[in-house]
């Protein structure tokens, strides 16, 4: 078993005084060559948007681009004619194929709104671009993974172009999660939303990244009450 720790102060900052963003890869202004990615995974970013501020249209294409809210109300509009509202329990997923326009707004006026922006490299370029999103509620299982991200439009959660599989997980004290890979060519990277864990012998706490790979399966302990969000890709 290989990995790569990163830790939430290693991340890169932007603080655009409407946007407060945390970026576990090399984006926008900040580059850093040994931090671009892990497999497929390209962008994981944490961000946190002023009230009624937000991120005006703009273009993607050839992403698979999933938005995971962690607290309030972010609004999406796209060139697909969806306009949509998306809050804490939800899973949006956008398939940017051959191109979309689209924009993100904090939707109140008088509190932030927190949630992560999840870039996947698609195994299949120039798709029809797609909108989906669901509620992870009636999902959620107390001290276990749930699948909430698939390649199959016939399995729980959303899907996309790509062989990988996202789950989310809500532990309590000493609680102990094992997750086996679906292909044991893949990779892990494990991202602490909240609380601390240890997996074999790293602890991992709030925010942080660990990266994994040539290994079939992990072991996870919470420390503490613990919510925690695995994202297995392919490594190539």
């Amino acid at each position: 078993m290989k990995t790569i720790l990163h830790t939430a102060e290693s991340r890169g900052h932007a603080d655009h005084g409407w946007l407060n963003s945390y970026h576990s890869f090399s984006f926008a202004n900040y580059h850093n060559p040994e931090r671009m990615n892990f497999g497929v995974l390209r962008v994981l970013n944490d961000d946190t948007v002023s009230g009624g501020q937000g991120f005006g249209q703009h273009p993607h294409k050839n992403m698979e681009i999933v938005s995971i809210p962690l607290k309030g109300d972010l609004e999406h509009k796209d060139s697909m004619g969806n306009t949509t509202i998306i809050k804490e329990g939800d899973v949006q997923v956008m398939s940017a194929g051959t191109g979309v326009f689209h924009s993100e707004y904090n939707k109140n006026k008088n509190e932030e709104v927190k949630f992560l922006q999840i870039w996947v490299f698609p195994k299949t370029q120039n798709v029809t671009p797609r909108y989906d999103q669901i509620s992870t509620l009636d999902m959620a299982v107390k001290n276990s993974f749930y699948q909430i991200l698939s390649p199959e439009k016939t399995e729980q959660g959303v899907w996309i172009h790509q062989d990988a599989w996202f789950s989310l997980g809500d532990f309590e004290t000493k609680n102990t999660s094992t997750y086996t890979l679906n292909k044991p060519s893949n990779g892990l990277y494990v991202f602490v939303l909240e609380g601390e864990i240890t997996i074999g012998e790293q602890i991992l706490k709030r925010r942080d990244g660990l990266g994994i790979w040539e290994t079939g399966q992990i072991t996870l302990t919470a420390a503490t009450p613990s919510k925690v969000l695995l994202m297995e890709v392919p490594m190539t």
